[in-house]
Order: structure tokens, then sequence, then C-alpha cells
């Protein structure tokens, strides 16, 4: 296969090591990884805060930068479901560009279990860790079960880091609670995002957590703010950086120098 990577802006901004543990992540499983170096923001800041007129131009050249791929990997499920669940409105329903594109972006998690059958990564993690399941990825993606609909559904992410050796998950309470971020919501609704967060943070700390760990940058970035100016003993880790072999000694480096 001929796979495109996909960076989020955000990632590429400030989280670049995401980027980069995702590349390694990937070559390790044999995929032939390219990355479009004209790629932009898939426009979903805009298209959230009902900007239609702004997002559409942003999708259609996202379209024509990856469309020729035999599929496009992203590290965030949030922008995967951006293009898969809201780039219709922007195409004619018989584009076959964007259809192949609609059809063949893939979460990263996502991606290595179904399209690959990885099972398990080789690999080591020694932490008590708990796993948030971001809203995008669990209502638009259904990378795994959530409370409003009582269907079994492999959570894929936990599969992937349970195969870790050393690694013991911790439950917590609410398991797919949103965290409050929302992208523009953080902002216009601020009071109400950090109570939000804050809830999620006091749960996975009174899990015994060492790590949270997530397949959206996002949500880690809104509650790493709210962990570390509360001191609160806990560090955020994105799956392709545990997944990859990062150490939680190398994540406090990085955030340090950020």
């Amino acid at each position: 296969m001929n796979v495109a990577l996909f960076v989020p802006c955000y990632i590429d901004q400030f989280f670049p090591d995401v980027a980069i543990a995702t590349l390694e992540l990937l070559e390790s499983q044999g995929v032939n990884v390219s990355f479009p170096e004209m790629q932009t923001c898939c426009g979903q800041p805009m298209a959230n805060t009902g900007c239609t007129a702004d997002a559409a131009p942003v999708a259609r050249k996202f379209v024509e930068i990856f469309s020729g791929y035999d599929a496009v990997v992203c590290p965030s499920g949030s922008c995967t479901s951006m293009i898969r669940n809201h780039y219709g409105e922007y195409f004619a329903a018989d584009d076959d560009r964007f259809m192949h594109l609609r059809d063949n972006t893939f979460e990263l998690c996502e991606f290595l279990v179904d399209q690959l059958g990885v099972r398990s990564i080789a690999g080591r993690f020694a932490h008590r860790v708990s796993i948030h399941s971001s809203c995008h990825g669990l209502r638009e993606l259904r990378l795994a079960g959530s409370s409003e609909q009582m269907i079994p559904r492999e959570n894929k992410l936990r599969l992937l880091v349970e195969s870790l050796d050393g690694v013991e998950v911790m439950p917590i309470t609410r398991q797919d609670e949103c965290c409050g971020f929302g992208g523009t919501f953080a902002v216009t609704e601020r009071e109400t995002s950090v109570a939000m967060g804050l809830d999620r943070v006091q749960d996975h700390v009174g899990s015994g957590s060492e790590v949270m760990i997530a397949g959206d940058m996002s949500c880690l970035m809104h509650m790493q703010g709210l962990i570390r100016r509360r001191d609160m003993p806990m560090r955020v880790m994105h799956v392709a950086e545990v997944l990859a072999g990062r150490t939680l000694q190398q994540k406090k480096a990085v955030s340090a120098g950020y």
C-alpha cells in the first residue's frame, strides 16, 4: 500500500514528536509511508464554528493532495472524522476522488487493527496507565463502545496498549465522558470546558494511573494544561508515542523543552 501520513496542524505546531512516532510506528509494521509536503489543515476548526465558506476550499485542497494514495492515516480521531463524516457537503455525490479519500482515510489505531490486522505491538511500557477515549473516536468513528449504544465494540487503542509488556491499564469510572475541549468550545465556554476537563483528570488520577493515554492530542493538550497548572501527579502521552517505544522519561524531557 502507498500510504500518506496526514499530520493535524496542532500536532505539527505543538507536538511534532507525535507525528514522528506515528511515522516510526507505521514503518515498523512494514508500511510504505509518504508525507505530502503541501498538506494543510483539514478545515475542521472553520467547519465547527459554522464558517462553511471558509472550510470548503480547504476541504477541496485536501482532496486534491491526498486522493491519489491508497490510504491516508491520521493520528487524530477528530480530523479523521472530519474527512469521513463531514466532507460530504463540500463535494458532489458522484465525485470519485472524494469518495475514494472518504473511504480510505483512517485513524491510526483503526488502520493498524482493521487494515493491517495488527493485534499486538512488540515493546514495553511498565507503568500504570488509563485510557481516554475521545468523543469523535467513539461517537463518529466507533473505535470503541459507548454508553449510549449497548453494542459491544472492540477498543482498538486499548487492544494495542495492553499488548505491551509491563503495562497495567487502570479502570476509570466514566470511560466515555467528554473532556470538555471541543476546539473553540474551550474558548467560548471556558468555565464549562475547565469543569469538564477537571472531572476527567480527577477520574484518571483517582484510578492510580501514572499516564493518561489517548488517540487525540487535542484532548490531551487540554487536560495537560489543567494537570500542569494544578501540579497533579499524572503525565499524558499520545498512543503513537507509547506504541513507538517512547519512555516516560523521554516524554518528560520533550515536554520540558516546550
